[in-house]
């Protein structure tokens, strides 16, 4: 392995863009994405108010970006290092790169074809539904549901690195969503206190929230029931997810010694 380690970075962050732009710029993504945003708003068409009694309507299409940008990065990364298992081991059992250099390729490289798809998404159904129309809410919008995106993506990896099983890692991050979906903030009010800490392991919740925080901070401070704070924490707790989980899939990765080294 004479490479250096940022070589080795350069080499697979460009290998991994090249052969995952088809599957993510598929027209059959596309055409769902873009089918999605329209049907949205279509529902929520020109929603926008000034009255906090007719936003809880269009609360709920918060809510459904928040989830929707949540599901699809986890299932998407579930399937990462359970389908590629075979090729790590043998490329690092010939000592071809270092593990770290792997993990930090693979992870950055979706980043930038994760970004195309919502953009898209937002530029249809924001518009569509009459969603706050300055230029600082879209972008905050967008970076919103980025960071979602990033730290639900982040957990599906953690998922696969450490069971490396298909079957059980999709069955719990069913599961882990489904969960995550119920406790973040929309569809259970009154959380009963004992297991009302499920809501702030939740990125559906922060997100709901942040999205509340940008689309409605300048008309009410709560809609739903739902507090809008300053955003400072949940963004705080989406960036410490972002961080956990993929440290989390990393030590998994090292755990199954597939080269001393990393």
């Amino acid at each position: 392995m004479g490479a250096s380690w940022l070589d080795q970075y350069s080499i697979l962050f460009w290998r991994g863009l090249k052969e995952r732009k088809h599957d993510y710029f598929s027209w059959l993504r596309i055409t769902q994405v873009l089918a999605t945003a329209t049907i949205l708003g279509l529902l929520w068409w020109q929603s926008g108010s000034n009255d906090p009694q007719k936003l809880e309507d269009q609360a709920g299409l918060l809510f459904f970006i928040a989830v929707f940008w949540g599901f699809f990065p986890v299932f998407t990364a579930v399937f990462t290092f359970p389908q590629e298992r075979a090729m790590l081991s043998k490329e690092r059992a010939v000592d071809m790169y270092s593990l770290s250099a792997y993990f930090v390729a693979r992870t950055t490289s979706d980043l930038p074809l994760d970004l195309i798809l919502p953009v898209l998404f937002l530029l249809v159904v924001y518009f569509m539904a009459g969603l706050r129309m300055t230029v600082g809410s879209f972008l905050l919008t967008v970076v919103t549901v980025f960071l979602c995106i990033i730290a639900a993506q982040g957990l599906g990896l953690a998922i696969g690195a450490t069971l490396m099983d298909l079957k059980r890692a999709t069955t719990l991050a069913s599961v882990t969503v489904m969960t995550f979906m119920l406790a973040g903030g929309y569809f259970v009010k009154d959380v009963p206190t004992f297991i009302s800490w499920l809501r702030y392991l939740s990125f559906n919740y922060h997100t709901y929230k942040l999205l509340l925080k940008v689309q409605y901070e300048h008309i009410t401070h709560s809609i739903n029931g739902v507090s809008i704070d300053k955003g400072y924490k949940e963004v705080g707790v989406l960036a410490a997810m972002v961080v956990g989980y993929r440290l989390l899939a990393y030590l998994s990765l090292r755990r199954m010694k597939l080269h001393p080294g990393a």
